[in-house]
């Protein structure tokens, strides 16, 4: 076939291209160097807030939680090498063989779960409590004062003296007390007079604004009654509580926030060391902190041996204004 004839194909040709990849001189290695480093440094710093963020007995039931085994390592050693160098896990002399078996009943005492989850739920419960007293204390407080101012300005600034008001680890006490010259009750009476009443619907015009329960009682010097008699401290106390709930309800404090009322006769002084002292003779008005008078919401062991919220027994029991004697 003759050159250059119409047959003859031209030759293919093929240019082949060559495309770096990587970064650059040091490649891409280094990104997840760096995003291994932030993301332990960001673990670091999550431990070391949840170490200033809990307590020490959380601390201590978190570490119980996570380590509900712990074992000693023998300090004996051999020639062995190695990574562990010839120590053991288990105790010196012993074999797989005799090795028991650890069995974890659930829900009781000896379970380490059991026990960080009661310490932590105990150590959270004490804390809510204490939050909530420090706010009872403030609203106390801001209740003293206002009674106080009261009185101040009113017809009733004389029996200042009368009045005592403090805080006390039931909660915030109103007492009505007697002073040489000056009583609240006639001798021997459960009527009061009018001044008390008076005084007694100032208190219960301010305290009934206050969500927390009430306790009312009655005390009174260590003057006898004649021998024989029927009616006795026990049953004077007693009226006299009485007397001061129905004012207290008079003027707007609910039956239901009545928590007792309680006749103490001469077993509580304010005086202990002067029986006859006549601010023994008093009424006691006392605003119950709520840790006292509200079932706690913790978790506590049922009687049938399971678990569940039980309300706890707060310790006073609604009387509807009834009298009780200890």
């Amino acid at each position: 076939m003759a050159k250059g004839s119409g047959d003859e194909k031209a030759p293919i040709i093929v240019i082949k291209k060559v495309i770096k990849g990587g970064g650059g001189h040091h490649g891409g290695a280094w990104k997840v160097a760096y995003a291994d480093f932030v993301t332990a440094m960001m673990a670091f710093f999550l431990l070391m807030w949840l170490l200033n963020a809990t307590t020490e007995e959380q601390r201590k039931g978190i570490s119980e939680y996570f380590d509900p085994t712990p074992m000693e390592v023998s300090s004996n050693t051999s020639g062995a090498g190695g990574v562990m160098g010839g120590l053991t896990v288990s105790e010196v002399g012993s074999r797989a063989a005799d090795a028991q078996p650890i069995v974890h009943n659930d829900e009781t005492p000896d379970d380490p779960s059991v026990k960080a989850e009661t310490n932590l739920d105990k150590a959270a419960e004490e804390q809510l409590r204490a939050e909530i007293e420090k706010r009872e204390d403030v609203q106390f407080e801001q209740v003293k004062e206002q009674i106080q101012e009261a009185i101040e300005n009113s017809e009733l600034k004389g029996l200042t003296k009368n009045l005592i008001i403090d805080m006390t680890p039931e909660g915030l006490r109103i007492q009505i007390v007697d002073r040489d010259g000056e009583s609240m009750f006639p001798t021997g009476s459960a009527v009061p007079y009018e001044k008390t009443v008076t005084l007694l619907s100032t208190v219960a015009e301010i305290i009934k604004k206050m969500p927390n329960q009430i306790s009312v009682r009655g005390h009174t010097d260590s003057s006898p009654y004649s021998m024989g008699a029927n009616y006795t401290n026990w049953e004077l106390s007693a009226d006299r509580a009485n007397a001061s709930r129905r004012v207290l309800q008079k003027n707007g404090i609910h039956p239901k926030k009545l928590s007792n009322v309680v006749g103490k006769a001469d077993t509580e002084h304010l005086k202990p060391d002067t029986p006859l002292d006549p601010q023994n003779r008093r009424i006691s008005i006392i605003l119950l902190r709520d840790s006292l008078t509200k079932p706690s919401s913790g978790k506590k062991k049922a009687a049938s041996g399971g678990t569940g919220s039980v309300p706890v027994d707060p310790g006073y029991k609604k009387t509807m204004g009834n009298v009780q004697f200890p």
